[in-house]
């Protein structure tokens, strides 16, 4: 063990330990996801080749034969829990990504949750078997986040009682799904329905694109990989052209919407019901944020307690760079972030539960908070994350350059997030418009409840909020004021956009242009709206901590969380009359102090994250934190090392030299 990272873990001031129980939801959790984890860890089959020395397609065929045999070991196992499953794979795919991903997540949720009952037994057994092996393919090469723009036709034949999909222009050409490329057999299409002559916009059909048993292309189906991407280089995203191709009517997901044999088209009660799948899969992501952006903090704080460099003093040793308090800034905050996005993450997955248990039920009366808090959450979480990741690689100098270091995957693999399932400006465009309708709601003297409930309180005249201003100085250091301090943020913001909106509508302008015309100020509101969220929930999670010494510590992140984002944002909070220059000036001092604070927890508060090395795919990360001699190990594996001298210089650098 590296004597820094041994001195480091002797200062804590808390355990580890309990941290890691109140961020899996208790002992017995964290016991279970540790067993399931060794499974992985100690099973031989899954010591692969270094990914990074691999080319692209055999990086491919790694990652199928891990996806197998995870698959296989899991049925072996009996491990079937939805969670259980994702810390198994966690643990099998480390930094890389899988192939099957989509067919496990998307496509199996959608079957799940879409298909009607005699569908459900047909679909999902096959699936679960992996008979089926599917993807979910919506984007198109001309559309993306905009669904109603999508042009791929499903068109119903009642003399065959067939639907015949169509890709009709280049554009319409299906891009972008994860597995498509090379290994499903089926997918998840959604397409523009037309029946009776009529259009009923965009329904989801299961279709098959390769015959099984030989894997080839079905007539009718062109399907291929979209090549090189910017990361991602485990997974198959392909392309998908339908000419005229034809599936029976019972391949159309029915739960919902219906087309009976003669063509009559069946509306669903609600078209609210589709949300689902989305909503899911963006309440995941929120989740992966937190564990994308908390290993890379895990990785760029253990290095930065093992590096030295430069001086404090001249002629003395030199310090770690974690004692630099320019390091200290770059990196507490984004370690306070990850925590924050911990907290949320479990939120949202409660919540994502809970509500859709009362959609099982008839209610639907929480779903669309649900849909425009998971769309808000999906794009805050992911923009910050994903500079944070970025913010992390550089706090490790030179080497966080080196793939050895494993942030630049983390990055490549997660960065991508900020755009698929709905990108990032849009999905805040989507939480806009529920907060204009709530706030036009509550200015009409309705009552909101959930997380906007504060525009209860707001008229288009003012915000009917005590400023903190007109307070004690000391109310920095409260975290209840604190989040009535982002509450205000988020009013002052709602209602701004919300005025301009409405006074352009009177001055004559159509609807559409009003909201064209303030996207900017909608942006930003719902960024304060979504940063109000994050800050509340993280406080209230505090308040169901008992250990005293772990509590301590995640209140001096929480405060430090918040005060960073008042630091980052002071124009709002001085032009709301939320905040003094005097207490902005307090609050730039508290952060410098809270640095301090947890100086001698950094390492122990990434530890409780409870990463294993394989989980991080790190040199500069490793536990042990024996860095060099393990860089100097991974370099040699280099397939340049094979040889002393490459061919290369006998074919061109040799002739260049004999003839001087």
């Amino acid at each position: 063990m590296n004597p820094d990272l041994s001195r480091e873990r002797a200062t804590a001031s808390f355990s580890p330990e309990i941290i890691t129980h109140i961020l899996d939801g208790g002992p017995e959790r964290t016991r279970r996801r540790r067993e399931i984890e060794s499974l992985v860890i100690n099973d031989p089959s899954f010591q692969h080749e270094d990914p990074n020395f691999l080319s692209r397609s055999e990086r491919y065929e790694v990652a199928i034969k891990k996806s197998a045999q995870m698959v296989q070991k899991m049925r072996q196992h009996g491990i079937s829990d939805p969670e259980e499953i994702y810390w198994f794979k966690r643990t099998g795919l480390g930094s890389q990504t899988d192939p099957l991903g989509l067919h496990f997540s998307m496509f199996s949720n959608v079957l799940v949750n879409q298909c009607s009952d005699s569908q459900s037994k047909k679909w999902v057994p096959l699936a679960g078997r992996l008979q089926v092996i599917g993807t979910y393919a919506q984007t198109e090469l001309g559309h993306g986040t905009h669904l109603r723009g999508l042009e791929t036709t499903a068109t119903y034949d009642p003399s065959s009682q067939e639907f015949i999909l169509h890709s009709p222009t280049v554009s319409s050409i299906k891009w972008w799904p994860g597995g498509l490329g090379k290994t499903s057999n089926h997918a998840v299409v959604l397409a523009q329905l037309y029946t009776q002559g009529e259009c009923k916009g965009l329904h989801a059909f299961i279709v098959p694109i390769r015959q099984l048993g030989t894997h080839e292309p079905l007539p009718g189906v062109t399907v291929g990989d979209i090549g090189p991407k910017f990361g991602f280089d485990e997974t198959d995203n392909g392309f998908l052209k339908f000419d005229k191709f034809r599936i029976p009517r019972e391949n159309m997901l029915m739960k919902y919407a219906q087309v009976e044999p003669d063509g009559t088209y069946v509306k669903p009660l609600s078209d609210k019901l589709t949300y689902g799948t989305m909503v899911f899969i963006r309440s995941m992501i929120v989740g992966d944020s937190a564990r994308s952006l908390s290993r890379a903090c895990t990785i760029a704080v253990r290095y930065s307690a093992v590096r030295h460099q430069s001086e404090i003093r001249p002629g003395e040793p030199e310090p770690q760079i974690l004692d630099f308090q320019t390091q200290q800034y770059k990196l507490f905050p984004l370690l306070a972030t990850a925590y924050a996005f911990q907290f949320v993450g479990s939120y949202m997955n409660q919540t994502y539960h809970r509500i859709t248990g009362d959609i099982h039920q008839g209610n639907l009366s929480e779903l669309p908070e649900l849909h425009a808090l998971s769309a808000g959450l999906k794009a805050f979480t992911t923009w910050v994350a994903s500079t944070g990741i970025e913010e992390c690689r550089m706090a490790c100098g030179g080497h966080g350059y080196s793939r050895c270091s494993g942030i630049p995957d983390i990055y490549v693999t997660f960065t991508p997030a900020c755009t698929y399932e709905g990108e990032n400006t849009v999905m805040m465009l989507q939480t806009a418009r529920f907060l204009f309708k709530s706030y036009t709601a509550a200015v009409s003297g309705e009552q909101v409840g959930g997380m906007v409930s504060y525009l209860n309180d707001v008229s288009l005249q003012r915000v009917q909020a005590q400023p903190l201003a007109h307070r004690s100085a000391t109310d920095i250091n409260d975290l209840s004021s604190l989040v009535e301090a982002y509450k205000q943020r988020a009013a002052w913001l709602v209602v701004a956009a919300s005025k301009s909106v409405h006074s352009d509508l009177k001055r004559g302008k159509r609807k559409e242009d009003a909201w064209n015309k303030n996207t900017v100020d909608w942006v930003r509101a719902t960024e304060a709206h979504c940063h109000y969220v994050v800050v509340k929930l993280f406080v209230d999670k505090l308040s169901e901590i008992l250990d005293v010494a772990s509590h301590r510590i995640l209140s001096s992140l929480c405060l430090l969380y918040a005060l960073h984002g008042i630091s980052r944002n002071t124009g709002d909070f001085f032009q709301a009359g939320i905040l003094t220059t005097f207490q902005v000036e307090q609050v730039q001092q508290r952060i410098k102090d809270l640095l301090s604070v947890i100086r001698p927890n950094a390492v122990a508060l990434v530890d409780a994250f409870d990463y294993t090395d394989s989980q991080l795919g790190s040199v500069l990360g490793r536990y042990d934190g024996n860095v060099y001699e393990n860089m100097f190990e991974w370099a040699k594996k280099s397939p340049l090392n094979k040889t002393q001298v490459h061919e290369s210089f006998y074919k061109y650098l040799k002739p260049l030299q004999s003839k001087l």
